[in-house]
């Protein structure tokens, strides 16, 4: 029954992502001859070249990077993936948008809006809208280039070769459309919660604990440290605190532990990915005298 309503989610998801990149595609970037990155750009740049229907071309373009998939992908996502281009590339077809508006810097921004937005969500629901993503995951795996640095070298091309063959200005306007598609991408897939981590030593450790616990309300990991050389000469066993915060709260936390114990040694790293514990929802009053409870 769980597997049945996520299923009926994630189409239902997907359904929603498809028709926001067809609204940023109709309504914004084809109007305008507007690109985007990736196989979606390859596709309007063909479709104005040669005035072929953007629909047949979404799926033709697509092919290969489908085959690519085959060797990198689940079968249910790649299944996932290629019934969702064929719903863009229908929706797409009889879609029939009036331009929203002329003005260019708008059309960018909120086409890339509108495209990244149902990129994203699709993406987040196990299925891919741009095969660019695919390829950079094949090239990754085959050759061990980073997925970013793929993706970012198929543009450069794409977007110079839109320079030679329609004009710089468009070019550059897609350039800032595909920027903003990136973005809300990312923001679409991660959220828009932004969390950092940090590692603490510090002689003081229990009352920076119990400061991260009662007012900054998250929760923490306290393990010990063997040995340790710095300024202060040798340091055979000390706690260290291992934490993740809302970057939000990341000055406020500094200060705090800057006014417990200013020589204590901090690392702070990015953190791609949380779920679980009690991070997400700062704890209640209960909460946090329970937590130090089991602490102490």
């Amino acid at each position: 029954m769980n597997q049945l309503k996520q299923l009926f989610s994630e189409i239902f998801q997907i359904g929603v992502g498809i028709l926001l990149a067809s609204v940023g595609l109709k309504g914004f970037l084809l109007p305008n001859s507007f690109l985007d990155g990736g196989a979606t750009g390859i596709a309007i740049l063909l479709s104005k070249l040669y005035d072929i229907d953007i629909s047949l071309i979404l799926v033709v373009v697509s092919l290969p990077f489908l085959v690519l998939a085959w060797f990198i992908l689940s079968r249910r996502k790649l299944i996932k993936s290629i019934v969702s281009i064929i719903v863009l590339a229908i929706v797409i077809h009889f879609e029939n948008f009036d331009s929203v508006t002329e003005d260019k810097l708008l059309i960018a921004i909120f086409g890339g809006l509108f495209l990244g937005a149902g990129i994203g969500l699709t993406i987040r629901n196990g299925a891919v809208l741009d095969g660019s993503e695919i390829l950079g995951i094949f090239v990754n795996e085959r050759l061990g280039v980073s997925i970013g640095k793929t993706i970012l070298f198929f543009n450069i091309v794409l977007f110079a070769i839109t320079s030679l063959l329609i004009s710089t200005e468009v070019a550059m306007y897609s350039i800032l459309t595909f920027l903003v598609t990136g973005k809300v991408i990312d923001l679409t897939i991660e959220g828009f919660e932004d969390y950092v981590g940090l590692m603490i030593v510090s002689e003081r450790i229990s009352d920076i604990e119990e400061a991260l616990i009662n007012k900054v309300g998250v929760g923490l990991t306290a393990y010990k440290g063997s040995k340790g050389i710095g300024k202060r000469g040798m340091q055979v066993q000390g706690d260290i605190i291992h934490t993740v915060i809302n970057r939000i709260d990341i000055r406020s936390t500094y200060f705090l532990i800057d006014n417990i114990d200013k020589n204590a040694f901090i690392i702070e790293f990015d953190v791609n990915n949380v779920s679980g514990g009690i991070l997400r929802k700062y704890l209640t009053r209960d909460g946090v005298k329970k937590t130090w409870a089991n602490l102490t």
